[in-house]
């Protein structure tokens, strides 16, 4: 097989590729052989209401449905594309792969249904014979081209109408002798042979006849086919479930008026009885099962061929192959092959509630994808075919209800294997090939919750989260950085990397961030990047942190290492003056150059003697950022915290140990050891006990000999932390 473009397919109408599937599918064997017995059960008024919830159901989804693909530049696969399109592949593909199975499984059922009405006739024929038989009929037709199979359906078309004028000959004829008073009636609900009459309800009844409307997707699924989709899908739908909805409202008035409550119960071939021409009848359910089978097989395999295009399934490739003449012939294989094992079954009807169910499942998402669309408000959603806001809803609740009327038990399995689907594709990375609303949706909540807490922003600290700037001068010094910067982020916060360079075309800075960044979000912390062109480092830092000013979502800490900067004064002293007049929170590393982060198992933050002020207040003055970035370093590194004190005043020993004690419970920060000494503080570092990072406070007066000698006496890499004031480790 060699892989043709779409255009090679025979592009299709809206009556051939729409109209004429979407209405066979659903007139379709339920109408022959079961809608008498709904009326027996719920009589006239009963099943005219049965009749109206079901197409309203479906008119709410099909309306949804038209806005849809009236708003995007449809593909192949029907329901599957237009979901994909607008929640993503996962979403679509979690959908897509259960519907493939189910419509093969609906096929089989067809066979099935299509045996038994010739059985009726030819009693003494082999019934698996017959099945594979129908089967090949079905597949030849399928796999020579969709044009043969739409040429097919037109010729059952015809079948169905002449049956249909049978029934309409036999009431010109005087077939309904039961006067209207008793026939426009309310039913008794007595059930039916299987369970003895031993009663049945509304609902129940209402499950039987619901799947004869679950057929408006029969023209979507060949949407990739179709020469103008937008106009073909909304108009052909609607006018096949226009049309279908007249016929089976008359159908029930005539059923209603021709046979008696009795012969409508116990007799499901009644209609074939009382027809003019009983054969024309048996022609139209035979032709009814063939045409729903056919729709099934040919709208399947394009849901597969679609997935394969998409990448969503193993062995794509093959999947996506097509003839020399445009038709998915290896995703026609595929499905064969499936049908034809479900076959082996012989007895599906276990399982035959999940093809119904599934419906609804994509009933209930397409509604979902045009609530979305209407609450975003994006300007992308322009849909040509414009519905009210309550549609979507309405079709969304009455599919959800719908399910659990006709299986509750079955729908929730339908609901599990659709996650379970969801959760293996949503590790797969796939990539999808447009974009989707989930980007709008996602920007949309942002905003909305920008806009929330905006009011709030002074009072943020128990939603606070470490939202990283790094300056990036030099790109292998990042990378050195990489795990630090990883662990102090890592779960929930940020890393904007900010390269500083001057402007050059061929910047070679521009690639290493975009891997940098990358690698980032490949380890779990999310991670953007961008580049300021000036020649001095301080200006550039300083100038994005002001343009960040603004902005909801900004950087809360500068991140700034020793290694990277070639004068302190003139870098790093200015960054940190303007950091602090812009309420920023600044961490300056300083590595070791042997002992670097070592083995990453204790921490020591050191606490600045408080001279007698050793009670526990909001304000602890700058300690917060200190312990808080202790804590994230503890957590991803499964190391322990030791706080350390150094008091000159020996009677304020124990007040220092009460306050660090105080300090561990409010901050809730469990197993963590705590030291005070007494003494020169210089004199004490030399002793303190050891660490593989050691965390000091600072001020904007911090001197570059102070930072080297810490680092030195500590014989550990350091950082020294100021706090912005909006973060509280008490919180």
């Amino acid at each position: 097989m060699n892989n043709k473009s779409p255009g090679n397919a025979k592009q299709f109408g809206t009556f051939g590729g729409v109209f004429t599937p979407t209405l066979l599918t659903i007139l379709g064997v339920i109408m022959y052989l079961r809608m008498g017995w709904v009326v027996g059960n719920a009589g006239l008024l009963g099943a005219w209401l049965i009749i109206i919830i079901s197409f309203i159901i479906t008119l709410c989804t099909a309306l949804s449905m038209s806005a849809i693909t009236t708003n995007i530049r449809i593909g192949a696969g029907g329901a599957y594309a237009i979901i994909s399109q607008a929640l993503g592949l996962e979403v679509g593909g979690s959908l897509g792969i259960p519907r493939f199975i189910s419509q093969g499984l609906a096929v089989t059922m067809y066979i099935f249904g299509f045996r038994e009405g010739w059985l009726s006739i030819f009693p003494y024929h082999d019934p698996f014979l017959v099945d594979v038989i129908v089967f090949l009929f079905l597949f030849g037709i399928a796999y020579i081209s969709a044009n043969l199979a739409i040429k097919t359906q037109y010729i059952i078309m015809v079948i169905i109408v002449l049956s249909l004028i049978s029934i309409i000959m036999a009431a010109y004829n005087g077939s309904m002798q039961i006067p209207t008073q008793d026939a426009l009636s309310w039913g008794s609900f007595k059930g039916s042979s299987e369970n003895g009459f031993s009663g049945s309800n509304f609902w129940v009844v209402f499950a039987v006849f619901f799947p004869a409307a679950t057929g408006i997707m029969a023209g979507a699924n060949m949407s990739g086919e179709l020469k103008d989709p937008k106009k073909s899908i909304p108009t052909g739908t609607l006018w096949a479930i226009g049309v279908s909805f007249i016929v089976y409202m008359a159908l029930a008035y005539w059923l209603a008026h021709t046979a008696t409550e009795d012969e409508l119960l116990n007799n499901y071939n009644v209609i074939i009885d009382k027809a003019f021409f009983g054969p024309l009848i048996i022609a139209g359910v035979l032709g009814a099962t063939f045409s729903s089978a056919l729709a099934s097989i040919v709208g399947s395999s394009r849901i597969l061929f679609a997935m394969g295009e998409h990448r969503v399934l193993p062995y794509s490739n093959f999947l996506a192959g097509k003839s020399a003449n445009g038709q998915p012939r290896n995703a026609m294989l595929v499905t064969g092959l499936l049908i034809f094992l479900t076959m082996l079954l012989r007895n599906i009807n276990a399982v035959a509630p999940l093809v119904t169910l599934f419906f609804l499942v994509t009933y209930a998402m397409i509604n979902i994808v045009v609530i979305i669309e209407q609450r975003l408000g994006l300007i992308s959603y322009r849909p040509l075919f414009k519905i009210n806001r309550w549609i979507p809803w309405f079709g969304l609740i009455s599919s959800v209800l719908a399910m659990f009327i006709i299986n509750p038990t079955i729908s929730w399995i339908t609901i599990l294997i659709v996650f379970v689907v969801y959760f293996y594709l949503s590790r797969q990375n796939l990539e999808t090939p447009f974009e989707d609303v989930r980007s709008g949706l996602f920007v949309s909540f942002a905003e909305w919750a920008a806009k929330h807490t905006w009011g709030m922003k002074s009072m943020q600290q128990r939603a606070w989260k470490p939202n990283l700037m790094v300056p990036v001068r030099d790109i292998v010094v990042a990378k050195g950085n990489f795990q630090f910067l990883r662990n102090i982020a890592k779960p929930k916060g940020s890393i904007k990397l900010l390269g500083i360079e001057p402007f050059n075309e061929n910047s070679k800075l521009i690639n290493e961030l975009d891997t940098l960044s990358e690698s980032f979000r490949q380890k779990g912390v999310f991670s953007s990047w961008t580049i300021i062109n000036t020649d001095e480092f301080a200006k550039g830092v300083n100038f994005g942190n002001q343009a960040l000013k603004g902005a909801f979502f900004r950087p809360n800490i500068i991140f700034l290492n020793l290694k990277d900067q070639n004068d302190f004064e003139v870098e790093v002293r200015a960054v940190i003056k303007e950091s602090i007049r812009l309420e920023i929170g600044i961490l300056l590393f300083s590595p070791h150059p042997t002992a670097r982060l070592g083995q990453r198992n204790v921490i020591n933050v050191w606490v600045s003697d408080r001279q007698g002020n050793w009670d526990l207040g909001w304000d602890i003055g700058n300690l917060d950022l200190s312990t808080l970035i202790a804590y994230k370093l503890k957590k991803n590194w499964q190391a322990q915290i030791r706080i350390i004190t150094v008091i000159k005043n020996e009677n304020d020993k124990d007040e220092a140990h009460r306050f660090l004690n105080a300090l561990i419970t409010a901050a809730r920060l469990p197993q963590t050891l705590t030291k005070v000494y007494v003494g020169d503080f210089k004199n004490i570092v030399k002793d303190a006990p050891a660490a593989d990072i050691n965390i000091f406070g600072m001020e904007e007066s911090l001197s570059y000999n102070f930072i080297k000698e810490m680092t030195e006496q500590t014989n550990s890499s350091c950082l020294f932390v100021k706090d912005s004031g909006h973060e509280s480790i008490l919180a």
